[in-house]
């Protein structure tokens, strides 16, 4: 595992781009930042907030989950999230065109529920996406969390599972017939079956006015914590894995693959995509001490939808 850039402020949302780039966003500088192979890097946009997860849409725009920021707290030599700040007005998605660095804000609500803490995002072969929204962490309360499909021009978002708890990563299957997320707080990742964009197929029972039970893929145990997830293309559900600081990859039928161990001393690892030539590159945003690390995978992560990849 290699050193790719040092120095961010909290790094998250990676994007790799077929010239070897990748951006990610610094939630705690609220930007969207470009890291060259060098390790040089350059501000793409000012998003303000915290940005959180992103991906590129069809219209090569970079989508961002912005979750309302964050107080911050330099712990052991590393830079950790802590409660919703007092500057707190509310979470939204935005978009971000990367040439000119404009920034708009599509939602920041679905009906008349307040996005809270838009976390991690991913597109469909149909243009729309699915995101989570985590919530906010306050002193005596959190907020309980949700999945939500919406469209890229701002026009419809509708609510797919409520209430969930700390809903983080998410990603699709290669077939994209399951759709996967990571629940931070209990170390577990689940599972719905799909049966059109936006849909979750009725197989279980209905714990909610508003949701279906998911299916357990797997329990990582221990004291591990959830973050973000990318799927290769073997079906490997790879999740960033908190408080270990690794990336646990989990097959298709809940087993674990592997746990790859991220070096440095950094429990905060948070997220993970795929890029190079033949996107065998597994870039890894490991975020308190705020470092990008690009390592061979075994297999070719699943080509997005999305992002100029061939």
């Amino acid at each position: 595992m290699r050193v790719m850039t040092t120095g961010l402020r909290f790094p998250e949302g990676p994007i790799a781009l077929p010239n070897g780039d990748v951006l990610l966003v610094e939630i705690a500088r609220g930007t969207l930042t470009r890291c060259r192979p060098d390790g040089s890097t350059d501000v793409v946009a000012e998003t303000g907030g915290g940005p959180n997860g992103a991906a590129l849409g069809p219209d090569g725009k970079v989508y961002i989950c912005n979750n309302g920021g964050f107080e911050w707290h330099e712990r052991g030599g590393l830079l950790l999230p802590g409660f919703q700040p007092a500057s707190y007005v509310g979470g939204s998605i935005q978009r971000v065109d990367v040439e000119t660095g404009a920034v708009e804000t599509l939602y920041t609500h679905c009906g008349d529920r307040q996005l809270r803490g838009p976390n991690d995002i991913v597109f469909d072969r149909h243009g729309g996406f699915y995101f989570t929204d985590l919530g906010k962490g306050r002193d005596h309360d959190m907020d309980r969390g949700a999945i939500y499909y919406a469209s890229t021009d701002g026009s419809s978002i509708t609510q797919v599972a409520a209430p969930l708890l700390t809903p983080n990563g998410i990603g699709l299957s290669p077939e994209e017939d399951r759709l996967y997320y990571a629940e931070t707080a209990t170390g577990r990742v689940w599972y719905w079956e799909l049966d059109a964009p936006g849909v979750l197929r009725i197989t279980g029972p209905q714990v909610s006015s508003t949701s279906v039970a998911a299916t357990l893929l797997a329990n990582v145990g221990g004291i591990a914590r959830l973050d973000s997830l990318a799927v290769d293309s073997e079906g490997n559900v790879c999740v960033a894995t908190l408080m270990v600081g690794s990336i646990t990859a989990i097959a298709p039928d809940g087993s674990i693959r592997a746990v790859v161990p991220v070096p440095g001393g950094d429990f905060m690892v948070t997220n993970i995509c795929f890029g190079g030539p033949d996107l065998t590159t597994a870039y890894i945003t490991a975020s308190g001490k705020g470092t990008l690390y690009a390592h061979e995978w075994h297999c070719p992560g699943l080509k997005l939808n999305f992002g100029g990849w061939s």
